[in-house]
């Protein structure tokens, strides 16, 4: 335990407080209630009503929810279990667990700042992220979202440091005077891809030194093997990280799962099938619809970093974005894309550099597949 968790303080929640509990901390629209010494209660508990807490915490309007999912909610529902069986009676009598509607509402938030064009409010939804991070990464049954979750924060993040203001140069000294020396070393000019690619310098510092997932070792083979056998360069097959900490069931309150984060149509559009079973989970199947689906893009759009703003933001954002700016290249239409594609594309590449000392512009195009590599049909 922490010593926030020992402190008996106020919990704030909003609309959620049980109507027939009553608080001398109790504000009109915000309400405040004692909360219990949480020296009493297991870790995986507190982080239960932390869950609760901030997933009803949002204090500005959301955008309307998209229809539910049946993901979203089967989420909704396991999380419902798991407060009915695991939060005491105490805990109960004071707080409810989130509504669907307050659910579907975080859910709307996050995907909102995602899809926005502003990095500042990505930003800015980390601490209400990572507060539902770390929930998530205690309570049994949701590894899976969490893992998705974890990429996004990395995201937000990112996106903090590249919003973040520039410290003013302090003002110069005058130098006392000195016998000619040679000019001093001048900062290295940027490099093709950091001229071709905003932030990939911030992600290249970012990844540099992060170890690769634990399941890299056993899955990495097995989809490089797939994005070869798919004529698509197999250093591109990690982007399974970005996308999935490399977790095959990882899912997204949208409705995307697996290694490649497919939504339904999409996935049944590539030839994979989404029930029984979800082929989306089966990471060779998985791999090659997603080499497949590269392969295409490129074809397309013509270079990388822009057939992977298309994977992430689809491809008719990206093509209305170029034709809108009349640009051909992620540099010049990158403003106008979605934030977390903005983070997104330097992110997989500074992977990609890390893991495989391939960088950006040494990625080969798609060459013909071999033999066996077929669509599957259904």
């Amino acid at each position: 335990e922490t010593d926030w968790m020992r402190r008996a303080t106020c919990v704030p929640v909003v609309g959620r407080l049980n109507a027939k509990v009553r608080s001398p901390f109790e504000n009109r629209g915000l309400g405040c209630v004692r909360a219990i010494d949480t020296r009493t209660l297991p870790v995986r508990r507190v982080l239960l009503i932390a869950l609760s807490a901030a997933v009803a915490a949002g204090q500005t309007p959301a955008p309307a929810p998209a229809p539910a999912t049946s993901d979203a909610d089967e989420l909704f529902k396991l999380g419902q279990q798991l407060f009915d069986q695991l939060a005491p009676p105490e805990i109960k009598a004071q707080f409810e667990f989130p509504s669907k509607a307050q659910w579907d509402a975080f859910a709307a938030r996050l995907q909102h700042a995602l899809e926005n064009d502003s990095l500042e409010e990505l930003a800015a939804f980390g601490p209400e992220a990572r507060a539902v991070l770390t929930a998530l990464r205690t309570l049994p049954g949701y590894e899976d979202l969490a893992d998705w979750l974890e990429q996004r924060i990395d995201e937000i993040e990112g996106a903090r440091e590249a919003t973040a203001p520039t410290a003013p140069a302090p003002e110069p000294r005058p130098a006392p005077q000195r016998p000619p020396t040679a000019p001093p070393a001048t900062k290295p000019p940027p490099t093709a891809a950091s001229r071709a690619m905003p932030h990939y310098d911030l992600w290249l510092a970012r990844v540099r030194d992060r170890p690769a997932p634990a399941r890299a070792a056993a899955l990495m083979p097995r989809l490089r093997a797939a994005f070869a056998a798919e004529g698509v360069a197999p250093e591109l097959a990690w982007l399974a990280e970005a996308e999935s900490s490399l977790n095959p069931a990882a899912r997204s309150p949208a409705g995307a799962k697996g290694l490649f984060q497919f939504m339904p149509d999409t996935a049944r559009s590539l030839g994979l099938g989404t029930f029984l079973p979800d082929e989306r989970t089966d990471p060779d199947k998985s791999a090659r619809a997603a080499a497949r689906y590269l392969r295409t893009l490129h074809g397309r759009f013509g270079n990388w970093p822009l057939a992977l703003a298309a994977y992430n933001a689809g491809e008719g954002r990206v093509g209305g974005a170029l034709a809108a700016r009349g640009a051909s290249d992620f540099a010049g239409v990158a403003s106008g894309l979605p934030a977390e594609t903005r983070m997104y594309v330097p992110k997989v590449h500074a992977l990609i550099a890390t893991r495989t000392g391939v960088s950006p512009e040494m990625i080969a195009a798609p060459r013909r597949p071999t033999a066996d590599a077929r669509p599957q049909n259904r």
